[in-house]
């Protein structure tokens, strides 16, 4: 048998029930707001700390600016941006876009590290010009693209950000990322057209290549000003030279002329040529010579780069392709050895 409650018992046991329920329930909602803005407001610390944590630590770059002779400083990733923008097309896919942006960053992060202003203004880390890495600022850009300007740097930015913080590492240091436009179907031994010899620096296929718009080129030139410029003077039966040697990277290692010897690599830069892989043929007063290829040949290919885009490949499938052994890694700890000089 249950007993019944006394009126005053339950007069206060409802009293003491609406104290505790009534104030929770206007409290509540602006309880739960605060609690949500609290935390939208900690979820945006969170992905700023990610993203700082990714960028590593602030660093600018101080660039010459070749055209105002003076040095202006730019944050890092600020820096990759207007180099990405002036050394590859806008245009090429995306993927292509962020193993340039590697390249790019990888250089400057080497540069920083080895401190030598040799041949550089006073204060300058690098200039803008391809002596180290062209470099354009967003005014410049906004001159050159135009009405295009707004999606270009879009994209540009997209793959400098989609990439912040990444560099290109063989043994745990920071790699010489070099690259150039358009291969012969092959690319370079660094020790082929420069003296040092890198590991991750060798030939290899790049059959994209030949959809490059820059993959024959041609040029007429006169007996008189080939014999100039090269300082020999050709027989008379109609011959130019006999090349003696190639290179891994199928170019012209030595070729004999007029009784002289030259590298290909001497050959080009004397003759303006677009590669040193050429051929050429004597056509009365004047001499027509075909290169296959645009560049040094030496490292990652632009051209190559964007058609494995095409195909799907991964900006990491690019860099690992065209740098052998290499691996993809954060630049933190050597923008931390930077920031520790300061």
């Amino acid at each position: 048998m249950v007993k019944r409650l006394k009126p005053v018992f339950a007069l206060a046991l409802c009293l003491f029930v609406a104290i505790l329920v009534i104030p929770a329930a206007l409290v509540l909602p602006f309880y739960d707001g605060k609690v949500a803005k609290l935390a939208e407001q900690l979820h945006k610390q969170n992905q700023t700390q990610r993203s700082q944590a990714a960028e590593g630590p602030s660093v600018e770059v101080a660039v010459y600016r070749s055209k105002e002779q003076r040095v202006e400083k730019i944050p890092l990733e600020q820096y990759v941006i207007g180099v990405v923008a002036a050394e590859m097309p806008a245009e090429f896919e995306l993927e292509a876009l962020k193993a340039q942006a590697l390249t790019a960053r990888t250089y400057i992060v080497k540069q920083l590290l080895a401190n030598q202003p040799f041949r550089l203004p006073e204060g300058a880390n690098v200039t803008d010009t391809v002596a180290h890495q062209v470099y354009y600022s967003d005014d410049e850009l906004r001159k050159l693209w135009g009405s295009d300007y707004d999606w270009k740097i879009k994209k540009v930015t997209k793959a400098v950000l989609e990439t912040r913080g990444q560099i290109i590492t063989y043994n745990n240091q920071p790699i010489e990322a070099l690259f150039f436009s358009t291969s012969n179907g092959y690319t370079e031994n660094s020790e082929a057209y420069w003296k040092n010899e890198f590991p991750y620096l060798k030939s290899v296929a790049s059959p994209w290549d030949r959809q490059s718009p820059k993959f024959y080129q041609r040029k007429w030139m006169s007996v008189a000003e080939f014999e100039r410029r090269l300082g020999v003077t050709l027989s008379q039966n109609g011959s130019v030279g006999v090349i003696l040697s190639r290179t891994p990277g199928r170019r012209v290692g030595e070729v004999n002329i007029g009784g002289k010897t030259f590298t290909g690599r001497e050959v080009r830069e004397r003759l303006g040529l677009a590669s040193a892989d050429f051929t050429w043929v004597r056509q009365g007063d004047d001499i027509v010579i075909t290169t296959k290829g645009y560049g040094h040949g030496v490292g990652m290919s632009q051209y190559g780069a964007n058609f494995m885009a095409k195909e799907g490949k991964t900006y990491a499938d690019i860099v690992k392709h065209y740098y052998r052994g290499v691996h993809i890694s954060s630049a933190t700890a050597f923008l931390n050895k930077l920031t520790a000089k300061k």
